[in-house]
C-alpha cells in the first residue's frame, strides 16, 4: 500500500461510502480532531506511565480509531462484523468504572486546578482540550453523529482530566489551585 495516492491533491477526501467532500468538511474536522487526540495520548504514553495506565489509554487509543471510523462513516456502511471499528456502552461504562477506581486514590477536588504537573500531567491536560474540542465537533455534524459517539468522548473527557490528576499525584507533583 503507498502512502500518497494524489486523491487528495484537489483538497477533497473519500468518506467510508466512497463519497468525495473537502478536507474542510466538518465530518472530516471532527474525525481530524480525533486523530489529533488520539496523537496526544500517544506523547502522553511516550512521557512514561505507570504500566496499568498505559494499558488504558492504548485500550481508548483503539476506541477512537474506532470513533474515527464510525465519523468518516456517514450512510452507517460499516460492517457489523468489525467489531474493532465500534464503540459500545460497555465502552463508555469501562470509561466510568476507571474514572471511579482512579478517583480513589486522589484527594478530593475543592476548587478549579491549573493545567500543568509532570510531563504526562500537562500532556493529558492537552489531550483533554483537544478532546472537548473533538465533542465540539461532533455534536455539530449534520446529518447528527449517533449519540454514543458523544456520549464516549464527553466521558472520555472527563477520564483524561481525571487521569492528568493521577500522573501528577503519582508523581508528587502538587496540584496549582485557581
Amino acid at each position: 500500500m503507498k502512502i500518497y495516492t494524489r486523491t487528495g491533491d484537489t483538497g477533497e477526501t473519500a468518506l467510508f461510502d466512497n463519497s468525495r467532500v473537502s478536507k474542510a468538511d466538518p465530518r472530516v474536522d471532527a474525525y481530524g480532531e480525533v486523530d489529533e487526540l488520539n496523537a496526544w495520548l500517544g506523547l502522553v504514553r511516550a512521557s512514561g506511565l505507570d504500566a496499568d495506565l498505559d494499558a488504558e489509554l492504548i485500550r481508548i487509543q483503539r476506541d477512537l480509531f474506532a470513533v474515527g471510523a464510525q465519523l468518516a462513516d456517514p450512510a452507517e456502511r460499516l460492517a457489523d462484523r468489525v467489531t474493532k471499528a465500534f464503540v459500545a456502552d460497555e465502552d463508555v461504562e469501562r470509561l466510568e468504572r476507571l474514572i471511579d477506581r482512579i478517583e480513589q486514590e486522589l484527594p478530593p477536588l475543592t476548587r478549579f486546578i491549573l493545567p500543568g504537573g509532570a510531563a504526562a500531567g500537562s500532556a493529558l491536560h492537552v489531550a483533554r482540550t483537544v478532546c472537548r474540542r473533538a465533542e465540539r465537533r461532533i455534536v455539530g455534524l449534520t446529518p447528527a453523529a449517533d449519540d454514543l459517539l458523544i456520549r464516549y468522548v464527553n466521558r472520555l473527557s472527563d477520564l483524561l482530566f481525571v487521569l492528568a490528576r493521577a500522573v501528577n499525584h503519582r508523581a508528587h507533583q502538587p496540584e496549582t489551585e485557581w
